[in-house]
């Protein structure tokens, strides 16, 4: 006979208890074995949206979906092991620059990504832009590139903590993912789950980051330091703002391209400024005295980043192509940009085709939009904002409709946040 039930689980949360080590481990197994049944397991979800969890609920919940799967063990490399996780934004094309930077200092970079979702673009979406590259390894491929070339990009192993895609698929449709406690321990399971020695978290806010406010957004960051330190992984999170979209590009080949912009030497000020912000950090928790912003210029990065292209099967010298359609956004009237708005750039880029509604949607590679002014540039009236980039006219009309209200343009140049803009460390 069982100890626990799941009704006494969820009210003990629903109440505002404390769920005990032994009440955790139970439900978790036991809806992982079909015996607790989604509506129930919804039921806990919804309690823990209300009422959070303790520290020590919160470990307990995580140990548990790590345990629920295989750890990726990556002792042995020669190299000291460093990741990054981006918690989404419009425009974030950084791991692809930023882990065979950080590679090219002396690190290995294990760098497990997803898929894009609504308005927020996936790194792997951005990578199968370039033909032939793959986003499947094996553990074994995974360590033996991490061992040649020192980066991988790819996509995370269906036995890395697989609870934790059941409990999102719940969360996604009872609206429960917006819960700090849930959030910390999906991302959080993962990574550790990973095997790396160390980690950086880039922690969006903003009008196109899921958190809006600086206060939550530093909630979330420290409780996931918390949690990654505890568990033996060396943590920092770096508060960067969303309300614009990271440089010009937004979709998949065009951002790709644009890192490619960066790792030659150009490319937009604000990506290179995050790209270096975060390398910094990143060598500085392994212990490597390189400052990456050298092998940015020297061509080491780029370099790296070929071969890792080339060892997932892409060919990193392609060009990639155009959509066959485009078109121009013009300015109403003069004066200074004030805003742009990166979830409107983001959601027009979705309905543009870049994007999916669902994770089995196919997205286009090449569409997208360009942003052509920066917050505080001063435009005349009939000016380009933005260039819209799609495969056909239905997909056009549906961008082009949103595009509108992006930009806001004023008498006077808005306050501009700041990129970085706080470090949290435990």
């Amino acid at each position: 006979m069982n100890e626990f039930s799941a009704v006494d689980v969820i009210t003990t949360k629903r109440d505002g208890g404390h769920l005990s080590e032994a009440a955790i481990s139970w439900v978790l197994g036991a809806y992982a074995r079909g015996e607790v049944a989604d509506e129930q397991m919804s039921s806990l979800l919804m309690a823990v949206f209300f009422n959070g969890m303790l520290p020590g609920e919160l470990r307990c919940w995580t140990d548990q979906m790590i345990a629920s799967g295989e750890r990726l063990s990556l002792s042995g490399l020669s190299r000291p092991t460093v990741d990054k996780h981006s918690t989404g934004g419009v425009g974030d094309k950084i791991s692809l620059i930023l882990a065979p930077l950080v590679a090219a200092c002396g690190a290995a970079v294990p760098q497990l990504s997803g898929r894009g979702l609504g308005h927020t673009g996936g790194t792997l979406d951005k990578l199968e832009a370039i033909p032939g590259w793959r986003a499947l390894l094996t553990n074994d491929q995974i360590r033996e590139q991490l061992e040649s070339v020192g980066a991988v990009i790819c996509a995370a192993g269906q036995g890395l903590a697989p609870i934790d895609r059941k409990l999102y698929a719940l969360r996604d449709v009872t609206g429960t993912v917006e819960s700090i406690p849930l959030i910390s321990s999906s991302i959080m399971s993962k990574k550790i789950a990973e095997g790396t020695d160390a980690l950086v978290l880039d922690v969006k806010v903003g009008r196109g980051a899921f958190i809006k406010t600086v206060e939550r957004a530093r909630e979330l960051a420290s409780t996931m330091v918390s949690l990654g330190t505890d568990h033996g992984v060396a943590t920092i999170a770096q508060l960067t703002s969303m309300n614009a979209p990271l440089g010009r590009a937004v979709g998949n080949a065009l951002e790709v391209t644009e890192s490619v912009d960066v790792l030659r030497g150009g490319g937009p000020g604000d990506v290179r400024e995050l790209t270096l912000g975060l390398a910094r950090i990143m060598v500085e928790l392994v212990g490597i005295d390189v400052d990456p912003a050298e092998r940015l210029d020297d061509g080491s990065a780029f370099d790296v980043y070929r071969r890792m292209i080339r060892a997932q099967g892409g060919d990193p010298d392609v060009v990639l192509g155009l959509a066959s359609q485009r078109e121009e956004v013009l300015a109403p009237r003069g004066g200074f940009v004030a805003s742009v708005d990166a979830l409107c750039v983001g959601v027009t880029a979705w309905r543009l085709g870049a994007g999916r509604a669902r994770q089995e949607d196919p997205v286009s590679a090449a569409a997208g939009v360009l942003c052509l002014v920066r917050e505080g540039d001063r435009v005349e009236a009939g000016q380009p904002l933005f260039e819209l980039h799609a495969d056909d006219e239905e997909h056009m009309a549906r961008g082009r409709a949103m595009i509108g209200s992006a930009a806001t343009i004023g008498d006077d140049r808005g306050a501009i946040v700041p990129l970085l803009m706080e470090r949290i460390e435990k």
